[in-house]
């Protein structure tokens, strides 16, 4: 039976994101669902990248995209200041792409491949749907379809109790970071979000039985389920 697996902001931690591969055991009918903030702020955004292409040309992986893709595609595009994206962990991402510069500079983005830079603007997805449950990065309002959410909703505006969405489906997302390390439900809506980057977990949930798995960037792992985390 296939499973519909949800990861959270994994934001550079790939040391986490093996540990949580392997934890999980990964099998070859899952649909694996990646909620987007691949880069900045974590040591690994290189391979983060080189992670999710190697799964995305097996057909089972599902990216969507992030409020730090477009940060990161707009300072390229020269759309945005540079110093906007590392302010918010951009130079740790450019650093990933060259870890020898002896003076600990961040790189360039010739550094950065052009497969990465493809996925980036080609490859990801505004949100994915099942027949019970929608996938976004951020949020989306309950009363708009999804093709209709604007962007600013599906990448910036933060998880605060929201309504069921007017498909009835149950929305799971990321972007609001939860500093406990435990992921938050409503029962209408799960942020699984859970702070990767700053000392917390990377989780992934197995959307049909609410089970939730999570390593951190030391490689230690645990388990806990839908039920059991915190309500808003």
């Amino acid at each position: 039976m296939t499973r519909h697996l949800a990861i959270g902001d994994i934001h550079g931690c790939f040391d986490a994101l093996q540990a949580l591969e392997r934890f999980v055991g990964f099998r070859e009918d899952d649909v694996i669902v990646t909620l987007g903030d691949y880069v900045d702020r974590g040591p690994k955004s290189c391979h983060v990248l080189d992670w999710l292409l190697h799964l995305d040309r097996s057909g089972r992986l599902r990216p969507l995209r992030g409020n730090h893709e477009i940060i990161m595609v707009d300072a390229f595009q020269e759309d945005a200041p540079l110093q906007d994206w590392f302010r918010v962990g951009g130079d740790a991402t450019l650093r990933s792409y060259s870890p020898f510069d002896e003076f600990g500079d961040a790189g360039t983005f010739a550094d950065v491949p052009d497969a990465h830079w493809d996925f980036l603007t080609a490859r990801l997805l505004p949100y994915y749907e099942t027949d019970t449950h929608f996938f976004v990065h951020a949020n989306a309002y309950p009363d708009l379809a999804l093709d209709d959410q604007p962007g600013h909703m599906l990448y910036w505006e933060r998880f605060d109790d929201p309504p069921r969405h007017e498909s009835g489906k149950i929305m799971i997302c990321g972007h609001t970071s939860q500093s406990s390390g435990i992921p938050v439900t409503n029962g209408s809506a799960v942020c699984i979000d859970t702070c990767a980057y700053g000392g917390g977990w990377l989780s992934c949930l197995h959307v049909e039985s609410g089970l939730i798995w999570q390593a951190n960037e030391r490689g230690e792992t645990r388990r806990l389920w839908l039920e059991e985390v915190e309500t808003v």
